[in-house]
């Protein structure tokens, strides 16, 4: 077990907890339904889109409440939730947060508490949200020091038998685990990048880890992909970046199970070197089956305006397309067909370009986060932030798709989700903006801390936002914003 440091300082609590339903207008109460949020962007293919019901609503979202939960650390990603966990002697719901130091931590979100805390290695930083294994026994987490651990949910101890826990690179001071967990099948899927300045070598890997044992069943390398370990030393490969470092780390495909994952700056020539490109893998990640390059690459490469910025953004089925957008620095989203991504229906190669569609981010800026894709009553609408704006993008075209954009503010976010019928963004200015979705429409702006990358969770008559980090953050403090439901 980890060591009970001193994650959690101070609480304040401006409410009262530990009833299950919520008052409504005209005095009436209504059950509020648990929940789990197991992972980044709610699920494996990281749609952005949560429970349908959160017991939170637009006829109650003035009743929310803060309660403020002070940690030793920043928090520069996502929280999970898990409800009915049993934790010193009783069941409970627990939220777990992973801080850039490496140290995960359990808290009690009904009322602040610490419940558990391990403390990875290592002196540089992660970005990572943890991950919880859908038989909510385990939760994944990282540490700077590039390994990956296994955790008992009820009380933080690390599970130490097979291969556990992993190292996912031979050179964590290069080598940076930035995505975010993701979980498919027996596969426990972590992606690498770099550091902010690019310091090589180093490049981007996808790792496949057998849960059970952690053995590392296969990897992938975005420079030499035809070596098939985790490159040691870096250095031993010519080329050098490449990172995957996207908040959403790899994308699982429904139904097939196949990865996407984006690459940044990095050399590209379409048969080793696969720079500034998206990139479908085989469920395993054992073999590149297909590539998206646009056809200014080399220019991308060259102005550090990584495409890898943020990760492909998967849309319902149209027609005889299958669809993912893709953002970037470039401050442009990308539609692309993933049956035939640069064009062709041929496998991965040096071709260019092939997308069906080009079209600004809201207010033309660079794209740092994950947009969330909601369906409802037939209707799709993608939603972005970007440093200048938030807005909503609807599929639309006939028999050929395109976006169309729908609504946008000047309100900057990170990574959206929709949860309940609400649009969560979070402004790293200080304040979580909570939007009707198809009309933008603000319901209300509560007051938070500065941050980065963190992004919120909404469950269980819950919104949890972490804030805090930056692109080096070595910060000793940061807050936990717990808006709730009374009783919650």
């Amino acid at each position: 077990m980890g060591r009970a440091a001193t994650a959690v300082a101070v609480l304040v609590i401006l409410i009262g907890t530990g009833c299950a339903s919520a008052s409504q207008p005209g005095g009436t109460t209504a059950a509020v339904p648990s929940g789990d949020w197991l992972r980044f962007n709610y699920d494996a293919q990281r749609s952005g889109v949560g429970p349908s019901d959160t017991g939170i609503s637009a006829r109650n979202v003035g009743q929310l409440q803060t309660r403020v939960v002070h940690l030793d650390g920043a928090v520069d990603s996502s929280a999970v939730e898990l409800h009915g966990i049993r934790v010193n002697g009783r069941s409970r719901d627990v939220a777990i947060v992973t801080t850039t130091s490496g140290h995960t931590i359990a808290i009690d979100p009904g009322t602040g508490a610490r419940l558990w805390e391990f403390s990875g290695g290592g002196s540089t930083i992660t970005t990572a949200s943890p991950i919880a294994d859908p038989n909510r026994r385990y939760v994944y987490a990282t540490s700077p020091d590039g390994r990956i651990h296994k955790l008992a949910l009820s009380s933080g101890r690390e599970i130490r038998s097979g291969k556990w826990p992993v190292r996912a690179t031979f050179d964590a001071s290069r080598e940076k685990l930035a995505g975010s967990l993701n979980i498919s099948g027996r596969y426990l899927i972590s992606v690498t990048g770099g550091y902010f300045g690019d310091a090589p070598p180093y490049q981007g890997h996808v790792l496949t880890i057998d849960r059970a044992s952690g053995h590392i069943a296969h990897v992938w390398n975005s420079l030499c992909s035809n070596r098939h370990n985790l490159i040691n030393p870096p250095g031993s490969c010519p080329a050098s970046d490449s990172a995957i470092w996207a908040r959403a780390g790899a994308v699982v495909e429904p139904g097939s199970g196949r990865l996407l994952v984006v690459t940044g700056n990095g050399p590209f020539n379409g048969s080793t070197d696969w720079g500034d490109s998206v990139l479908e893998l085989t469920p395993s990640a054992s073999r590149l089956l297909h590539n998206w390059t646009p056809t200014d690459q080399a220019q991308l490469n060259a102005s550090d305006t990584d495409l890898g910025s943020t990760a492909p953004a998967l849309l319902p089925s149209y027609h005889r397309y299958r669809l993912a957008v893709q953002g970037g620095k470039d401050g442009q989203l990308h539609l692309l067909n993933l049956n035939r991504l640069n064009g062709t229906q041929g496998g991965a190669g040096p071709r260019l370009g092939g997308e069906l569609q080009d079209i600004g981010a809201p207010g033309g800026s660079e794209v740092f986060t994950a947009p969330a894709v909601w369906t409802r009553s037939g209707r799709t609408l993608v939603f972005v932030a970007t440093g200048s704006g938030t807005g909503a993008y609807a599929l639309t075209g006939g028999r050929t798709p395109r976006l169309r954009l729908v609504w946008q503010n000047g309100s900057g976010g990170t990574s959206p989700v929709v949860a309940g019928g609400l649009l969560y963004v979070y402004d790293p200015g200080g304040s979580l903006k909570i939007y009707e979705p198809g009309s933008g429409r603000l319901l209300r702006s509560l007051d938070a801390a500065s941050g980065h990358w963190s992004s919120p969770i909404a469950v269980g008559g819950r919104v949890l936002l972490p804030t805090g980090g930056s692109t080096s953050d070595d910060a000793s403090s940061s807050q936990l914003f717990i808006y709730h439901l009374p009783g919650r």
